[in-house]
């Protein structure tokens, strides 16, 4: 594919979701403006009352279901990424997805599992059940809450946000320095993985230690398949040729 096309491909692909995300918000706004109108409801009372009606927001266990939830999509959208990942040097998407495309999605799935990670986090500082100040869901070790488990989670968190930072600073720091710190995201990964696995409180569920062992056999067997693919590509030293003797 020439450069303009990759170029052309990428500004229409971040054009496409920019449309679509916008115009969700400009639907919902235009939907809640228009239900405000008809029942006389300021629109922060009606949202407020949209909000207590569908996920219960007054209960004390409300937070503590989102914050569950929001973890368990992180942590599924951070194995996406992951597999991503490591598939786009197999070029598996190519037949379906030029290569900056397939490259846009794994930074946009990144960026989506970190979206994640912060209402997993956040939303516990609002938590009745269990009080977390800032510095227990911000310093690792720091919770009141499974300390080593969470403060593992916590470090998996910076690791992720430190590889997503080398997607806007790839130019800057150059390929080589850029793969290096990428391979955090493994070590994102494993503690994204043992976090969930041994501070969740849906990990004794059956369902859900069947995904965590499904998801991380996929990362194991995926990375095993992508260092024999660096091996295989690695250039095979030509044999050194024999002085001519006189």
């Amino acid at each position: 594919m020439q450069p303009s096309s990759v170029l052309e491909g990428k500004i229409s692909m971040r054009f496409l979701w920019g449309a679509m995300g916008t115009l969700l918000v400009l639907l919902a706004v235009a939907l809640v403006g228009l239900v405000s109108v008809l029942t006389g409801v300021p629109p922060a009372a009606l949202v407020g009352r949209m909000l207590n009606t569908l996920f219960a927001l007054g209960s004390v266990q409300a937070l503590w279901y989102v914050t569950r939830a929001a973890g368990l999509a992180a942590y599924l959208l951070l194995w996406l990424s992951t597999v991503w990942g490591l598939v786009i040097p197999s070029k598996f998407f190519d037949p379906w997805l030029p290569g900056a495309l397939a490259y846009d999605l794994h930074e946009f799935i990144s960026l989506l599992s970190i979206g994640f990670v912060a209402l997993h986090i956040f939303v516990l500082l609002g938590d009745r059940y269990l009080s977390f100040s800032l510095a227990a869901i911000l310093v690792p070790f720091a919770a009141p809450y499974r300390p080593v488990w969470v403060g593992v989670g916590i470090i998996g968190m910076y690791l992720m946000l430190l590889v997503s930072i080398t997607f806007y600073l790839r130019r800057r720091i150059g390929a080589a320095t850029f793969r290096a710190i990428h391979l955090a995201s493994f070590g994102a990964y494993v503690a994204a993985a043992l976090h969930g696995l041994m501070a969740g409180t849906d990990s004794p569920l059956a369902a859900t230690r069947l995904m965590y062992a499904g998801t991380s056999l996929v990362v194991v067997f995926l990375t095993v398949y992508w260092v024999m693919l660096l091996v295989l590509k690695r250039p095979t030293p030509a044999p050194a040729r024999s002085a001519n003797r006189s």
